[in-house]
């Protein structure tokens, strides 16, 4: 069976690279990704998955469902194909979505023998308002045995942590007047937020090391001569666990509170993204990983452990399923995500290599669940136990 999954995707390695390339050539942004989720749907569509579209009501979110028709564990495999403002895909989602794709097909070919559920997930937004967060939120993704991604980079690295983050909005409503003619008859909002970075940066003293606070005034007045009667501010919060970060959102809201407080301005405090979950690696499942990308070719020299790191929504879904994100090499050298360097390498044939051999593993583990039982309960043991 093993042998049938390589060469499956194989067989249909030039469609995988005209959908790769099609995805990187046409970005969308979170929410927009029509001509993605298209292309990735049809193609699931061909090799005989049901597939429903705009679920957890989102119009280009998908899951697709290929049923053996006997008793097995359900696989899940994320797709994601959202693209940032200007650089495009310089995350590699174009290649993210195509390996969810592509490994779901190729277990797919041997899931008359094994038993059980393939599913595909396409997840949009992860960049800004992630589809796995509702989707989590809204337990659709509760029936699975395992969720399984994996995220391109410059290098190999197992699945490791991410962190917890909230994404919160402070707007200051104050009232305007002559600056100079007048000042004393305003309220001004731009000193509400300035207050409010002013607490938060002397809040830092008093934070744990794993901590991180960062935001920008996307609104501060239009005029320096009129005193500002509108201002926002957007921070991201995170921390290595949500238990820390909770507490710590709350004393980043006191900052704002303050602000308003000590100006006499009012106060609308939302989260302007979804807030995120810190990643919970199914050691068991990640370690099924590694040995499968060692099988491929991949030297355990070549494989390193995560440290630092972002926020993803795969985070939510860690705290539901089973998961794993891992990180698959996709350039020669080394490249910062986010950037034009990355999108290009996204978009190479060395990147292309790189996601199949992600998805050439991804299928291979997801082979190993449906076929050994053992592992399962192994897996299961350790999510029961970390959500204890």
């Amino acid at each position: 069976m093993r042998d049938t999954i390589i060469q499956a995707m194989e067989t249909n390695r030039s469609e995988y690279y005209r959908i790769s390339q099609f995805i990187g050539k046409n970005p969308e942004l979170g929410n927009q990704e029509f001509k993605a989720c298209k292309v990735l749907t049809e193609e699931l569509e061909n090799h005989g998955f049901q597939v429903k579209t705009g679920i957890v009501n989102q119009p280009t979110a998908f899951e697709a469902v290929y049923d053996s028709g006997k008793p097995g564990p359900h696989i899940g495999y994320m797709s994601e194909y959202d693209a940032l403002p200007e650089v495009g895909h310089a995350c590699g989602h174009n290649l993210i979505g195509t390996m969810g794709i592509a490994a779901g097909i190729a277990l797919s070919k041997v899931i008359a023998e094994t038993g059980g559920k393939v599913y595909v997930y396409g997840t949009p937004a992860e960049e800004t308002r992630g589809a796995k967060v509702t989707m989590a939120d809204d337990g659709v993704l509760d029936h699975l045995d395992v969720a399984i991604m994996a995220h391109p980079s410059d290098s190999y690295v197992k699945s490791g942590s991410s962190l917890a983050m909230d994404a919160l909005q402070f707007a200051f409503r104050g009232r305007s007047a002559h600056a100079a003619a007048a000042p004393h008859e305003g309220i001004n909002a731009l000193d509400a937020v300035i207050h409010t970075f002013n607490g938060i940066n002397a809040l830092r003293q008093h934070v744990k090391d794993d901590v991180r606070i960062h935001g920008i005034i996307p609104e501060g007045g239009k005029a320096a001569n009129v005193v500002p009667d509108y201002a926002v501010a957007q921070f991201y919060v995170r921390s290595e666990k949500r238990a820390t970060l909770n507490p710590v959102v709350e004393k980043v809201k006191a900052c704002a509170e303050a602000g308003a407080l000590a100006t006499g301005a009012t106060l609308e405090i939302s989260n302007y993204e979804y807030s995120y979950d810190d990643m919970i690696t199914n050691e068991v499942l990640s370690d099924c990983f590694t040995k499968n990308l060692m099988e491929l070719g991949i030297s355990r020299e070549q494989i390193g452990e995560k440290s630092g790191g972002g926020s993803l929504d795969m985070g939510n879904v860690s705290h539901r399923v089973p998961s794993i994100h891992p990180f698959v090499k996709i350039s020669e050298t080394p490249i910062i995500a986010h950037t034009h360097e990355f999108r290009e390498a996204a978009l190479s044939d060395y990147g292309f290599d790189g996601m199949m051999t992600a998805a050439k593993t991804m299928a291979l583990t997801g082979l190993d669940v449906l076929t050994n039982a053992g592992l399962l309960q192994q897996i299961k043991n350790e999510f029961k136990k970390g959500n204890l």
